[in-house]
């Protein structure tokens, strides 16, 4: 058995651009043998996973899967349009998603779940998409809700199949009312939450860090108007009552009818089913939200995937 050291691993990694681990597991099922174990990691899939690995992937598709009381959101990540409308990498997605709903919002559990229909983890599963449709692709982000009685209501914007698109959202709410009714409001809410991306259902689930960051700016803004300072408090009162209407779910306007606040429309709807309403959650997911996009002109991109 020939002796794996650093050097050799070290080249075999600059070779090949695969792993640290993969280069070293490599070597040791070749006794050492460098092509050999170059040609053992291509056929894995390994060396071209690992070469696309750095290249930015910013487009994708959001995935949905709702089951029982139970619903997930994921975000799967690929380089291009091109791939999002691939059938086999909008597959995928819904699959990981599925798997979602029993791995939970621990990405590093759904990440070593076993990959439907496959002896693979969802990572491995990543891996070979990679080596197969040639595509840098990342599993960046999981959101999962339950419910315990009531109704989970989901929405996907910018769709391109069922439960995959560019927004997903899902809305919990638990009330023993018709669910018919119940559904439809929550689907309504839904939409309205990918349209105003609001940051919390209330000011009281806000994080407290992000309201003292908000009164200090509208504070500064305030007293940059040279009133007293007791003027300036009432100016910040109305000022922060505002930002409450713009990122708290219940204090917004409700999109569909752009009159009624959304807390209206609960009680509303409470009365009409019999029975209390209680917005239990939302998760929102927006499709390589906080990612730097890579500029392409779309002639270099439509050149660059025919080979020109």
């Amino acid at each position: 058995m020939a002796q794996i050291t650093a050097a050799l691993v070290k080249k075999l990694r600059e070779k090949t651009g695969a792993g640290m681990m993969d280069c070293k597991r490599a070597l040791s099922e070749n006794d050492g043998a460098l092509d050999a174990s170059v040609d053992w990691l291509r056929t894995k899939g390994l060396a071209a996973a690992a070469k696309k690995a750095g290249r930015a992937a910013s487009e994708g598709l959001i995935g949905i899967a709702v089951k029982g009381s139970m619903g997930a959101l994921v975000e799967v990540n690929a380089e291009t349009d091109f791939v999002a409308r691939n059938v086999i990498f909008q597959s995928v997605v819904a699959s990981i998603a599925e798997t979602a709903l029993s791995a939970g919002s621990d990405i590093n559990k759904l990440k070593t779940a076993i990959y439907p229909g496959t002896s693979r983890t969802v990572e491995e599963e990543i891996t070979h998409q990679v080596a197969t449709i040639g595509e840098n692709m990342i599993l960046r982000r999981v959101e999962t809700l339950g419910i315990e009685t009531g109704v989970l209501a989901s929405y996907v914007h910018g769709s391109l199949a069922p439960g995959l698109g560019k927004i997903g959202v899902i809305v919990g709410l638990e009330s023993t009312g018709q669910k018919d009714k119940l559904l439809e409001l929550g689907k309504q809410l839904a939409m309205h939450i990918a349209a105003t991306k609001p940051m919390a259902i209330s000011k009281d689930d806000l994080d407290p860090e992000a309201i003292e960051r908000e009164r200090s700016v509208l504070a500064d803004q305030a007293r940059e108007s040279g009133k007293p300072e007791e003027i300036i408090e009432k100016m910040l009162e109305g000022r922060l009552r505002k930002f409450f209407e713009e990122v708290c779910l219940v204090d917004q306007t409700f999109v569909i009818d752009g009159e009624t606040k959304v807390s209206t429309i609960l009680k509303n709807t409470s009365k009409d089913i019999g029975s209390e309403i209680k917005l239990v959650g939302f998760k929102l997911l927006v499709l390589g939200e906080g990612l730097e996009k890579k500029e392409e002109d779309f002639a270099a991109e439509v050149a660059a995937v025919a080979g020109v």
